[in-house]
């Protein structure tokens, strides 16, 4: 019986990584398209006539994109969304935009609802209190970070009270529809999985982001090029 049993081990072990070779490709596979779907996504967002404001856009420290993120319930809402986020570099967030982390947006709703949608979002994070706590761990919107739902149009007044006191300014796009939407009571975290898949290795998110050592993986190339042109130097 003993032997029969280390056999049967034996053959888990050689068996292992021929399992695991095909899903380590798919799940790296998964996660570079939401690299570069999160380009897509910030470019078709910000080539829309009332887009986010360019001067919000150029104070921002950080800028999070999660594409398509999923919303479906039935009594009880929620919603989980995974994408990416990239920072100025330098320690005064000054520098042009550095390699981004995976992130992952949680959060949940309460209510009748029936259905689901898919909803594409971006975060301006405005400071270094809102970068620095969403980089170490998981933030609670409007708990651990405030957060506001930001104005649109290329003219809009960026000196209001909510995005003058706000950590983060979210927006969203639904069905074509583009506006600013509060997200009060959902969470951000660093996807620590996806960037071992990305990296190859386990990279803490501060590091990737705030180091200035890490390479810009080529399925992020077109998202770090948009805001390259974008909004190529920070304007306080």
């Amino acid at each position: 019986m003993k032997k029969a049993f280390t056999s049967l081990m034996s053959m888990l072990f050689v068996a292992l990584p021929v399992f695991s070779g095909p899903a380590w490709a798919a799940d790296h596979e998964k996660d570079e398209d939401r690299l570069k779907n999160s380009g897509t996504v910030l470019k078709e967002i910000l080539d829309v006539p009332e887009d986010i404001p360019q001067d919000l856009l150029d104070k921002a420290d950080c800028v999070v994109v999660f594409p398509s993120v999923l919303k479906a319930a039935f009594i009880v809402g929620g919603s989980y969304g995974r994408g990416a986020m990239s920072c100025r570099k330098g320690q005064d967030f000054r520098g042009s935009w550095g390699a981004p982390t995976m992130m992952a947006l949680e959060g949940g709703s309460f209510g009748f609802q029936i259905g689901g949608e898919a909803t594409d979002f971006v975060l301006l994070v405005m400071n270094e209190r809102g970068a620095s706590g969403i980089l170490t761990s998981k933030v609670k919107l409007g708990a651990d970070a405030s957060v506001a739902a930001g104005p649109v149009g290329r003219t809009a007044s960026a000196e209001t009270d909510a995005t003058l006191r706000a950590d983060i300014l979210s927006y969203s796009r639904a069905r074509g529809a583009f506006a600013g939407i509060a997200l009060e009571g959902s969470t951000i975290r660093p996807d620590d999985g996806a960037n071992r898949q990305i990296y190859g290795q386990k990279i803490p998110a501060r590091q990737i982001v705030r180091s200035g050592k890490v390479a810009i993986p080529p399925a992020a190339q077109n998202l770090i090029s948009i805001l390259e042109s974008r909004t190529p130097s920070h304007k306080s």
